[in-house]
């Protein structure tokens, strides 16, 4: 699917102005994740590519914070967010 489109009196300003809206529009629905989405022990294991042990032990060190709801443990996306910065910049600091 091959577009050809001719710009005639488009400042860059507006060109990038104009892309930056497209590219949002496409990445909206990956970015739009709920801040207050609870994620199960299993969810966080998948995403994280790790074992249900190792979120539980991360829980236990305190490296993300984690509520109970009954007998089972969410976490809050933004609580494992922050968690995943942090490691990210523990990594690349000498």
């Amino acid at each position: 699917m091959t577009q050809i489109i001719q710009l005639q009196d488009v400042s860059k300003k507006e060109l990038f102005q104009h892309l930056e809206n497209i590219i949002d529009r496409k990445l909206e629905p990956f970015t739009s994740l709920s801040k207050n989405e609870k994620l199960s022990i299993q969810e966080v294991a998948d995403e994280c590519d790790v074992t249900d042990l190792t979120v539980h032990n991360w829980i236990k060190k305190g490296y993300i914070k984690a509520f109970k709801i009954g007998r089972r443990v969410y976490i809050k996306r933004v609580h494992l967010d922050e968690a995943l910065k942090e490691v990210k910049s523990l990594k690349y600091r000498r």
